[in-house]
């Protein structure tokens, strides 16, 4: 990204910044409808592998993106040059690829202007660290490691984010974002622990608690057994738990409910899960990643998607909102499940209440076997244990599942207060470990 003397800004495009270049589009679009947003994405990561550090980059990038309509006809140009010249170049491509682009039959005008929520979202601790907090994180990870003769591979970023969405009909929103990960994977031999943790304060990662943790599983994993396929009780750690509603709540698509292909078909109003579940969208929530606006202008808020088991809420763009008449359209930036009832206190109370069980840490490869019935298919990972009367005897060979989570979490047992799950598949959520009746393994895996 440069500024007017061709050199790399040197901080975050602050709002009267981006005031300005909206502005700046503004009068020179002769659309109908001008939007523009801004993603200016300042970040570092450390990585390391084998006991050692890797990697420790800075990556700065910020893009202005410019969409234009006339009448049905639209389009979008962006550029990573904010100079007066360059942004007049990209409104007019994206003039050009509006004018020769089909009518869309569902684009609607920008959304009209509102006040759109501002979060604290960028902690200074966060904003202020740079690769030597980010070295000092990832050598306490790697020492610990070393105590145990043990290697570890992993990953510390922080990064700053400045997010801007403007319409020439006077819609402005502009938030900065700070957010902070780490990532670990502890290797005993042919086993693995893993650990993961994400949030606003890089202070709030708890380095040292996530190791031991992470090499704890790869020490209870070097003694493995085999176990047949077949449907067990299990116990979900949070990211189990959150790998599979992933699926669930990326289901909850509106437009697929109403031509009936979605899994949720005709069961707006009625139970879908235990009846003791609830799901909702927390943006404020501390301990999660809200925005306060999304990417169309539309603002981010509470709400309740599923409550007592039934299901509320559908995901709606705004075209099938406007159809159904929905206003304001919910979001679902920052999920929080939980179980009414007395939940435990920790997994390892859960692991102290079962006769049998397998433990799962996580779910990795999810995907799709059926959209309709919402089965899906992985491989559990990290961490996979027998547990017989109340105590982990052993791990085991590692399953390959064949589930749906609309079936699976139809009864559960045993939870614990909602917990920080973070993997791949979802990002952050918090939701709380649960113990199940049944769960289908339908093969182990060759590792």
């Amino acid at each position: 990204m440069t500024g007017a003397s061709g050199k790399s800004w040197p901080h975050m495009t602050s709002r009267d910044e981006f005031h300005f270049l909206s502005d700046l589009v503004f009068t020179r679009s002769s659309a109908d409808h001008t939007m523009v947003s801004l993603h200016d994405h300042h970040a570092g990561t450390t990585r390391f592998a084998n006991n050692q550090v890797v990697q420790n980059v800075d990556t700065r990038r910020g893009t202005l993106r410019v969409t234009v309509a006339f009448d049905g006809q639209h389009g979008t140009a962006s550029t990573t040059d904010f100079t007066a010249g360059a942004i007049q170049d990209t409104v007019t491509r994206a003039e050009r690829i509006a004018r020769v682009s089909p009518v869309d039959p569902e684009y609607l005008p920008p959304p009209k202007p509102c006040e759109l929520p501002v979060r604290e979202t960028a902690k200074p601790e966060t904003v202020a660290a740079g690769p030597s907090r980010r070295l000092e994180y990832a050598n306490e990870a790697i020492g610990q490691c070393r105590m145990e003769n043990l290697l570890a591979a992993g990953a510390v970023s922080s990064s700053m984010t400045a997010v801007g969405v403007a319409a020439d009909n006077g819609l402005f929103g502009y938030e900065q974002q700070g957010a902070a990960r780490f990532s670990l994977t502890v290797q005993a031999g042919d086993t693995t622990g893993w650990s993961a943790a994400a949030h606003r304060s890089i202070d709030h990662l708890r380095v040292q608690e996530r190791t031991l943790a992470a090499i704890r599983k790869a020490k209870c994993g070097r003694e493995v057994q085999d176990l047949p396929a077949g449907t067990y009780p299990v116990i979900l750690e949070p990211a189990a738990v959150a790998g599979l509603w992933a699926w669930l709540l990326w289901s909850l698509d509106a437009k697929s409910y109403a031509k009936g292909v979605s899994p949720f078909a005709g069961k707006l109003g009625h139970l879908v899960v235990d009846e003791r579940i609830s799901l909702r969208n927390s943006p404020d929530h501390p301990d999660l990643l809200g925005d306060g606006f999304t990417r169309e202008g539309l603002p981010s808020f509470a709400s309740i998607w599923i409550a007592q088991g039934r299901l509320q809420q559908l995901a709606y763009d705004r075209f099938t909102a406007k159809v159904d008449g929905v206003d304001p359209i919910p979001t679902l930036d920052a999920p929080v499940l939980s179980v009414d009832g007395f939940p435990v206190a920790s997994i390892q109370d859960l692991v102290k209440n079962v006769e049998r069980a397998i433990l799962v840490t996580n779910f990795w490869y999810i995907r799709p076997v059926n959209d309709r019935s919402l089965l899906l298919t992985g491989m559990t990972r990290d961490g996979t244990f027998l547990v017989e009367k109340g105590e982990i005897v052993s791990a085991v060979k590692h399953f390959r599942f064949h589930e749906s989570p609309l079936a699976a979490f139809q009864q559960v047992e045993a939870w614990t207060h909602p917990m920080e799950a973070v993997n791949s598949e979802t990002g952050k959520m918090l939701v709380p470990a649960m113990t199940l009746p049944r769960f289908h393994f339908s093969s182990a895996t060759r590792f």
